[in-house]
């Protein structure tokens, strides 16, 4: 399959028993572009050739995703904890043991999580268009 971004490559990678279609382009410091609902990695089509410039892009498709495999198993497989999980396991396969994640919509979740569980290997985060934006804004008191 193509990867359908100028100067990226496509490989599939097995990982914690997923297989994930993956491209990836450039090289520098990594970052990790994870995707929205319910899109796929071609959603960076325009942002990643400019990131590649300087850094080494991965834009995987998330489990469930575009060409990754679908999970049977239950919902749990599908948890934020469990995606963010595979997408560290990924870039270690891909030997960055440090790296930045973007996440967009749902893959903002995946990459805030992943943060959390992964302080010393997540470098950077970057999130767009989440939900997180409600849930991490102060609410005023009442009567203020």
């Amino acid at each position: 399959m193509s990867a359908e971004i100028p100067g990226f490559g496509s490989q599939t990678m097995q990982v914690n028993d997923v297989a994930l279609h993956v491209v990836s382009g450039g090289a520098g410091p990594p970052v990790l572009l994870l995707h929205g609902f319910p899109e796929t990695h071609l959603a960076w089509r325009k942002v990643a050739p400019t990131l590649a410039e300087h850094h080494r892009v991965v834009c995987p498709d998330l489990p469930g995703y575009g060409v990754s495999d679908k999970l049977d198993g239950g919902s749990e497989r599908y948890a934020k904890r469990s995606t963010a999980a595979t997408m560290v396991a990924l870039m270690h396969e891909l030997g960055h043991d440090r790296f930045s994640v973007i996440g967009h919509d749902r893959g903002a979740l995946v990459a805030f999580r992943a943060a959390l569980d992964y302080p010393d290997v997540i470098t950077h985060l970057g999130l767009s268009r989440s939900t997180l934006y409600r849930q991490l804004r102060p609410t005023p008191a009442p009567g203020s």
